[in-house]
C-alpha cells in the first residue's frame, strides 16, 4: 500500500522546520543576491552601450574626416591594405552604386539596404552590426562621400566582446562573494539579534521543567522586552491560578477532614456498643442523628464544591424565570430549617432569563448564611423591587477588613470559624450572580446587621439571542 501523500500545508512550509536564523540568513542572502544580480546586469548593460556608443562615435568621426581627403578614396579605390592607411584592425571600403570596387579586401558580410540608402543619398550615415559567414561581428559606419559614393569603417568586435566578457566575469565572481559574505554577516547578524530570543526560550523551558513561576527579567524597550513582560503577566496569572488551587485543595482536605474523623468516632462508638446494653437507647439515636448531620453537612459540601467546579457556561435549563417565585421557594426551605428566626418578606415581580435552579440556590444560601448570624427569634428582612433583593440580618454585620474576601472560597472570618459551614455558599452565590449578568454589593442594615443586595438584569435589558 502506497503511503499516504503529504498535505500540501506541510509540504508548502517545509522551510518553518529550519532554525530561524539560518532563515533571516537565507532570506538576507537572497535579497541581498536579487539587489548584487540586478546592479551587476545593469552595470553590463550600461558599460555595453557605453562602449558601442563610443566605439560608433569613434567610426562615424574617422568616417567624416576621410571623406574630406580625396587621396584616401583613391587609395581605398586602388587596393592599398588599411594598415597603410594607419587604420589598424578598421577594414576601409569604397562603395559605389555597382559595390565594392574589384579585388578589395573587404570582410565576407554582405551590404543591405541601409549602406546603399547612404550611396544614393538617402541617408546621410548609418552605423550597425554586420556578421559575416565565419560569424565574427564587426561594426560597420557608412557616410556619403559624394554623389553616389560611400565611406564604410568596419572594425571587429572581438576586442568589445572580450572586454564585456571578462567584465562579466568579474561581476559574476564579486556578486558570488558578495553573497556569500551576505549569507555569513546575515547569519551573524542573525545570531547576535536573536540571542534574547534564545534566552527567552532557554528560560520557558527551563520554567516548565523546574515549575519555578519566577518572572523574566526585562531588557530595553524591544519586541523581546515586550514579548517579556506579557510572559511574566502570564507567569503572574498562572501563580495566582495554581495558589488558588493550592488554596482549594488544602482547605477541602481541612473541611472534609472535620466531619470525616466526627463520624468514624461516632462510628466507632456504635460499632464498640453492638451488643452492649450499658449503652442507653437515647445515646445511640444521638449518635445516629449525629452520624446522619455529619452525613448531609459532607452531601453539602460536596455538592458545594462540585457547584463551584462547575464551569461551564449555562446551556440547558434557561428561559425566563420569575425572581420571586424563586425567591418565595427559597424562603420556604430556609423557614422550615431554620426556627425561631421570622422572616419579613415582601416580593415585587421581576422577570430574568437564566436558570432557575441556579438561582433558587444562590438566594437559598444568602437567606442560610442571613439566618445563621441571626440571633434568636431575630427577623431576616427580605424584598425585592425593581430587580434588586436585599436580605437584611440583625446579627453583628460584617467588619469591613472582611468585606473584600467575604465571597472568596473557603473563606471564614475569625467569628465564624466556630459556627457550622464550610465557607462556601457566599462563593456560590457570587458565581451565579456572574452566570446571570448580575451584580453583588454587601451593606449595613438599619439594625445593625449585614444586608447583602443583588441586582440582576430585567428581560427587557437582556440583549435578544
Amino acid at each position: 500500500m502506497s503511503q499516504p501523500a503529504t498535505p500540501w500545508p506541510a509540504q508548502s512550509r517545509w522551510h518553518y522546520r529550519r532554525s530561524l536564523a539560518s532563515r533571516v540568513a537565507v532570506l538576507t542572502a537572497l535579497a541581498l543576491g536579487a539587489s548584487i544580480a540586478i546592479m551587476a546586469l545593469t552595470a553590463f548593460v550600461v558599460m555595453r552601450q557605453q562602449m558601442m556608443s563610443s566605439l560608433d562615435q569613434s567610426l562615424l568621426n574617422r568616417a567624416h574626416k576621410a571623406t574630406a581627403i580625396s587621396t584616401l578614396s583613391d587609395l581605398t579605390v586602388r587596393g592599398f591594405p588599411p594598415w597603410v592607411l594607419g587604420a589598424a584592425d578598421v577594414r576601409v571600403i569604397y562603395v559605389t552604386l555597382d559595390g565594392p570596387p574589384a579585388g578589395t579586401d573587404i570582410p565576407h558580410f554582405t551590404l543591405g539596404r541601409p549602406e546603399y540608402d547612404v550611396v544614393t543619398g538617402e541617408r546621410s550615415s548609418v552605423v550597425r552590426t554586420l556578421v559575416t559567414e565565419e560569424g565574427e561581428r564587426f561594426r560597420v559606419a557608412t557616410v556619403s562621400a559624394g554623389s553616389g559614393q560611400a565611406l564604410i569603417l568596419a572594425q571587429p568586435l572581438a576586442t568589445n566582446d572580450r572586454t564585456l566578457e571578462k567584465l562579466g566575469s568579474v561581476l559574476f565572481v564579486f556578486g558570488a562573494l558578495g553573497v556569500l559574505a551576505a549569507l555569513l554577516v546575515g547569519w551573524l547578524v542573525a545570531r547576535n539579534g536573536l540571542r534574547p530570543v534564545r534566552r527567552l526560550t532557554s528560560s520557558v523551558e527551563q520554567i516548565a521543567v523546574t515549575e519555578n513561576l519566577t518572572p523574566l527579567r526585562v531588557e530595553g524597550d524591544d519586541e523581546i522586552a515586550r514579548l517579556a513582560t506579557a510572559f511574566n503577566e502570564m507567569l503572574l496569572a498562572l501563580g495566582a491560578s495554581r495558589d488558588r488551587q493550592r488554596r482549594l485543595v488544602a482547605d477541602a482536605s481541612h473541611e472534609l477532614r472535620t466531619p470525616l474523623t466526627s463520624l468514624r468516632t461516632n462510628l466507632d462508638l456504635l460499632h464498640q456498643a453492638e451488643g452492649n446494653t450499658a449503652l442507653p437507647p437515647q445515646a445511640r439515636l444521638e449518635l445516629l442523628d449525629d452520624v446522619r448531620a455529619q452525613i448531609e453537612e459532607l452531601s453539602a459540601l460536596v455538592g458545594d464544591l462540585v457547584e463551584l467546579a462547575r464551569d461551564e457556561p449555562m446551556t440547558h435549563v434557561v428561559g425566563e424565570v420569575d425572581l420571586a417565585d424563586v425567591v418565595g421557594r427559597a424562603v420556604t426551605r430556609v423557614r422550615r430549617r431554620a426556627q425561631g428566626i421570622r422572616f419579613d418578606v415582601a416580593l415585587d415581580p421581576w422577570s430574568v432569563v437564566g436558570d432557575a435552579a441556579s438561582l433558587e440556590r444562590a438566594v437559598t444560601n444568602l437567606l442560610d448564611n442571613a439566618a445563621k448570624w441571626s440571633p434568636p427569634e431575630g427577623t431576616v428582612t427580605v424584598r425585592l423591587t425593581d430587580g434588586v433583593l436585599a436580605v437584611e440580618d440583625d446579627g453583628p454585620g460584617i467588619d469591613e477588613a472582611d468585606r473584600p474576601h467575604i465571597f472568596d472560597r473557603f473563606y471564614r472570618s475569625e467569628e465564624s470559624r466556630a459556627m457550622p459551614g464550610s465557607g462556601l455558599g457566599l462563593a456560590i452565590v457570587r458565581q451565579v450572580m456572574d452566570r446571570h449578568g448580575g451584580q453583588i454589593a454587601i451593606g449595613e442594615a438599619p439594625s445593625g446587621g449585614a444586608r447583602m443586595m443583588v441586582r440582576l438584569p430585567g428581560v427587557a435589558a437582556v440583549a435578544p439571542r
